[in-house]
């Protein structure tokens, strides 16, 4: 999108930059904060919001700030604005209900947390930016319907790989091909993988051991690619996707699959492990024009019938400025659903799991997580990642058995239950 930089250069000019409330101070959130303050001319941090604020400082204070101020509601909130005050708050509703914010960005990673900020966040008339891709997976349906009846931009973001998959498969499409795989590229796959076994990773990084392992485990995987299914109308070809090892070029994927099969499935999104280039995400696409194809032969794409593009990286927090700029000056989502989901992504044990056990969080001991198609997973009751946490199990699960709403009690008064609910509706065809 480079039109952005225009924008936001001309925002810059006027004196009126886009304001951004930050929810999460985490490994990523800290990232982000540098990038806007440091980067991004024509965009500022009014707040961060974080449960401990001391978090929230510290991510100011890395960027260079050394004057934040704490504030416990939207009015003290715009008075710190309107002195140049970076802000930092425990409360989510003092950054959704401020007048200096323009934009919202969750960078928090957890479902029943971050589907209350977007509700919030949607019902107060601010543009949602997700780097949390697990509340997205679960609920974003239902959230995308409401965002879109209250006039506000609801949005995964650019740099993550389902924002990078979703550009590619807009570039594939704007030039006249038709996208039949999108695909992610993986240098690990492992269902046992688990935060021992990933801490060490983990700190050498300075990121969260659960994180890290549902990178490992395929939680994330899944939930990325099921991102792609909703926004595109693409499906997977089983539970889990192929997901096949291969160590060569992603160019090399167009010979792995069947064009009249992908064509029958309206497209799949899938994954390799091990591949070049990577970490980097790749489209496959047709073309139905004889004199086209001689073109794309001819610029070095092959003889198709698939022709194999590629992002060779994807570079996260960087990138979502541009996301925060697209919602906000050009009324555009780099990801976002279709509608009802195509894929969700279900709950699996990952080790026998005991009567009476309560479930973990998403990249913990206890289950990972797999690609599978709505219907399915409606038909079957499967349960899925973003709602397992907190159930409690009523019998013993076998390791790899794929948990069900039956096998479980699930906890009371959660707004993620109320919202799935909603969000099958649309799937009934009520909306």
């Amino acid at each position: 999108m480079i039109v952005v930089d225009t924008l936001l250069r001309q925002r810059q000019v006027d004196g009126r930059p886009v304001r951004v409330a930050i929810v999460g101070a985490g490994f990523m959130g800290r990232g982000l904060v540098n990038q806007i303050v440091n980067s991004v001319p024509g965009m500022q941090v009014s707040v961060i919001v974080a449960r401990k604020p001391e978090q929230g400082v510290r991510a100011f204070v890395e960027a260079g700030l050394d004057e934040v101020r704490e504030v416990d509601s939207p009015a003290a909130l715009d008075r710190a604005a309107a002195a140049g005050i970076a802000a930092v708050t425990a409360d989510p509703t003092t950054a959704t209900r401020a007048h200096c914010v323009d934009v919202v960005v969750d960078v928090t990673g957890a479902v029943e947390y971050g589907a209350r900020v977007a509700v919030e966040c949607i019902a107060q008339g601010k543009h949602l930016v997700l780097m949390n891709a697990e509340v997205d997976a679960t609920v974003g349906p239902e959230l995308a319907r409401r965002a879109e009846a209250a006039g506000v931009v609801y949005t995964g973001c650019d740099g993550d790989q389902p924002g990078v998959q979703l550009n590619l498969h807009r570039f594939v499409r704007g030039i006249g091909l038709t996208p039949l795989v999108a695909g992610n590229v993986k240098g690990l796959q492992d269902p046992y993988r688990t935060p021992t076994t990933q801490r060490a990773f983990a700190e050498r990084w300075g990121q969260d051991a659960h994180m890290v392992t549902s990178f490992a485990d395929g939680t994330k995987i899944s939930v990325e690619q099921a991102l792609v299914a909703n926004a595109t109308g693409m499906t997977v070809h089983r539970r889990g996707m192929l997901g096949r090892d291969h160590a060569g070029h992603v160019d090399e994927l167009t010979t792995r699959y069947d064009v009249d099969e992908l064509r029958a499935m309206g497209g799949a999104v899938d994954y390799v492990v091990g591949a070049r280039p990577g970490p980097g995400v790749y489209v496959l696409a047709t073309h139905d024009d004889p004199r086209q194809r001689h073109y794309l032969e001819l610029y070095k794409l092959g003889t198709g019938p698939l022709y194999s593009f590629y992002a060779p990286y994807h570079l996260c927090h960087f990138e979502v400025p541009t996301t925060i700029a697209r919602a906000a000056l050009l009324g555009d989502a780099a990801i976002r659903p279709l509608g009802a989901p195509v894929v969700e992504v279900v709950a699996t044990a990952k080790r026998d799991l005991p009567a009476g056990a309560v479930l973990d969080g998403l990249g913990g001991y206890d289950y990972y997580g797999q690609a599978e198609t709505a219907a399915t997973t409606r038909r079957e009751r499967l349960l899925p990642v973003g709602v397992a946490e907190g159930c409690v199990l009523r019998d013993d699960v076998k390791q790899d058995a794929t948990l069900t709403y039956d096998d479980v009690v699930l906890p009371s008064g959660r707004l993620v239950d109320l919202l799935r609910a909603e969000q099958a509706m649309m799937s009934k065809g009520a909306r």
